[in-house]
């Protein structure tokens, strides 16, 4: 095959063509960008060794050494690439045949008698080299659509970690700036708390300070009683004394009228007596209810602390209001006896339901005062104990306002209450509450009707 032929012509150019898919099959314009610009030169090479041809008429130069010199040409571009696992298939693939074609050239040249002799075996070695070729060149496409794949699939994957490590980073940023919100919550609301157990205190201790001026007022009125009384008595006693002495300046001395006087004056000072101790147990009252509590339980008489509170809640409301009437009676169960409990603390919870069922009835009476017929109403308040299955029960009971249904679960709630603005802490019936169930192990109920009156009652492990 000489350059001149058609068939010399067609071998040019199918090397050219050999050359170009051996750039694209390889990629070389991204692998070896040098190499790759010399072999886009081959064409302008390719056509210029065609021209030489035409015009010199070259005729000893065959397309074997053509072919040699493209497989020297391949041999150098895998060398660049080595790692790249099709170009080395590919190679192996075109090795063969270009040997072939080499040694072919080289006997004609060399030995043609030979070449000629043995031309049926160098034509079936070639056959079978280009068959090699074929199938070689169909195993790297395969090796190279291959890696294409698992180019692709780790492009997937790598972007897949890119996404996750974005996500990662994204959701690190979020549970950190998350953490910081919370963390300034945290902070806001321990800030908060503080605040509000302070708020707590002071509310508690108003609640205190408010229901020991209720008792205040009471005892300023019940212990003026017995004080009128220790005062007249007293100066009915000076009386007597005096007119004991003039009986006794006299010359005739009447026994029997100084026996009298005597008697008066020891009956008087009885009296002083009796309405001292009641002075001074209304005075001891009052200073167990103002100190702390002990939290140290102690055998009570629950009655007379029942009673005692009762006159000092009326009294406290009359103190705030001289127009203020009601009724109040006691219905003491002798049976009770001595009951083990803290008196400071449930005398704390007797004044405020008594205090809230002298204001219930105070405040149905003014209703009942702007009515057409006010003389209906009678306010009264009842206190009763009774002891009854190992219980000591309490009821403390009015006829005033009531409580509607939808507030009665309501009315133990800290800080609730049915009293307007500046009359009441909401505190009252909370810590009574908590005084009762915690404090004695006890219940605390309140039954009522709106507008007809309300029942609280107390049990107390007995």
């Amino acid at each position: 095959m000489k350059f001149s032929t058609p068939e010399g012509i067609g071998a040019l150019i199918l090397c050219a063509l050999s050359i170009q898919y051996l750039r694209k099959f390889l990629d070389t314009p991204n692998r070896t960008p040098r190499w790759d610009q010399v072999l886009r030169k081959a064409w302008a090479g390719v056509g210029i060794l065609f021209g030489i041809g035409a015009i010199f008429g070259i005729d000893d130069l065959s397309t074997g050494w053509l072919w040699a010199g493209f497989g020297a040409i391949i041999a150098y571009t895998v060398w660049l690439i080595n790692d790249f696992k099709p170009a080395r298939t590919l190679l192996l693939a075109v090795g063969p045949f270009m040997v072939m074609a080499f040694l072919s050239e080289l006997m004609k040249s060399v030995v043609p008698t030979f070449r000629e002799e043995y031309d049926d075996y160098i034509g079936s070695a070639m056959a079978f080299s280009v068959i090699w070729l074929i199938t070689f060149i169909i195993i790297a496409t395969r090796q190279k659509k291959a890696l294409a794949n698992e180019s692709v699939e780790r492009e997937k994957e790598a972007e897949k970690r890119r996404e996750i490590e974005a996500r990662k980073a994204e959701l690190e940023a979020l549970v950190a700036e998350r953490t910081a919100e919370i963390t300034q919550q945290k902070e806001e609301l321990e800030h908060a708390l503080a605040e509000l157990r302070i708020t707590q205190n002071q509310l508690v201790q108003s609640e205190k300070m408010a229901s020991l001026g209720e008792l205040t007022a009471g005892i300023a009125h019940e212990i003026q009683n017995p004080l009128n009384f220790v005062n007249n008595f007293s100066e009915v006693s000076v009386e007597l004394i005096d007119e004991l002495a003039d009986e006794q300046q006299k010359p005739e001395r009447d026994p029997e009228l100084e026996a009298e006087l005597l008697a008066d004056l020891k009956q008087n000072l009885q009296k002083i007596t009796h309405h001292g101790g009641r002075a001074s147990s209304i005075v001891r009252g009052m200073l167990q209810h103002s100190r702390a509590s002990s939290g140290q339980r102690e055998p009570t008489d629950l009655n007379a602390l029942a009673d005692e509170y009762l006159r000092l809640a009326y009294h406290g409301l009359r103190a705030k209001d001289k127009t203020f009437n009601a009724t109040f009676s006691t219905d003491l169960d002798p049976s009770l006896g001595l009951i083990s409990l803290i008196p400071q603390d449930l005398g704390r919870v007797l004044l405020n339901l008594f205090t809230n069922a002298f204001y219930a009835v105070q405040q149905r009476q003014k209703q009942a005062g702007s009515s057409t017929s006010p003389a209906l109403y009678q306010p009264a308040v009842r206190v009763q104990t009774r002891c009854e299955n190992g219980q000591a029960r309490i009821m403390v009971t009015d006829n005033g306002t009531g409580i509607p249904e939808e507030l009665q679960t309501r009315i133990f709630q800290p800080f609730f209450t049915t009293k307007p603005t500046g009359e009441g802490t909401g505190l009252g019936l909370s810590l009574a509450y908590d005084i009762v169930t915690k404090g004695h192990n006890g219940t605390l109920q309140v039954e009522s009707r709106e507008g007809e009156g309300t029942t609280f009652i107390i049990k107390l492990p007995a």
